[in-house]
């Protein structure tokens, strides 16, 4: 199902307004739960790591530790694992109500491709949206951080932001951008198919939802011990 949706790019028909519809359903519907988690969660690392820092009397490093954090790791995770417990949840209970009320059925007896009409769609808008709501997060994370470090650790707006902007490379970036379009692409799958393989009615539509959210999830944090080993891998040959 999962190569099929991605093959399906190469051949008509294309339904590029029902993608830009999932675009805004999961990307515009998703900013709001991922800029909130973000600023919060760049606060909370600096309070954690400038604490440790400054019984060392190096503060200053705070910046730099939590641009990499945020960026390498924390913001595409937990926006990826956000993103899932939103958008896979719906994905998976929609698609199921479909099924259950045929809907389905009745595309495919008016000749129209299930799999190009509804999973196609929200794959390629979950792939495209989750690099941007990541980068999102990682700004909203830094701004978090960085009032956390003025009110609590006395650090300079400037001091910070410079540090943490001088701390990044392109191996980072590319680290940091790379992995959320694997999230998107697993969270968007394992909704479609958890929701079109439901099975027992109505009471199937929720036990699929639930299934969708924590097999997405946990996909999630396996792939990304992958993930990391292969860019720090490519990092070091390539960069």
């Amino acid at each position: 199902m999962a190569a099929r949706s991605v093959k399906n790019l190469a051949t008509g028909p294309r339904y590029f307004q029902d993608a830009l519809d999932q675009m805004d359903d999961i990307g515009v519907g998703s900013l709001p739960i991922v800029l909130i988690s973000g600023f919060f969660i760049g606060a909370v690392m600096v309070l954690q790591t400038g604490s440790q820092f400054t019984r060392f009397g190096q503060a200053a490093l705070t910046g730099d530790i939590v641009a990499i954090a945020l960026v390498r790791e924390l913001g595409p995770t937990l926006t990826g694992i956000l993103v899932a417990g939103r958008c896979s949840s719906g994905i998976a209970s929609e698609l199921g109500s479909m099924l259950v009320t045929e809907q389905v059925d009745a595309m495919r007896a008016m000749g129209t491709d299930p799999s190009r009409k509804l999973i196609t769609p929200r794959v390629l808008a979950t792939v495209l949206m989750l690099p941007l709501l990541t980068a999102l997060n990682d700004f909203v994370g830094l701004l978090g951080g960085c009032v956390a470090s003025v009110f609590s650790l006395r650090l300079g707006a400037v001091e910070f932001w410079t540090r943490a902007i001088k701390a990044l490379d392109f191996a980072d970036l590319m680290q940091g951008f790379t992995k959320p379009m694997v999230y998107g692409f697993i969270l968007a799958t394992v909704g479609c198919y958890k929701g079109l393989n439901v099975r027992g009615g109505t009471q199937g539509v929720g036990r699929a939802t639930t299934q969708a959210v924590v097999l997405a999830s946990v996909l999630i944090i396996a792939a990304d011990l992958f993930l990391t080993k292969l860019a720090l891998y490519l990092g070091d040959k390539l960069f």
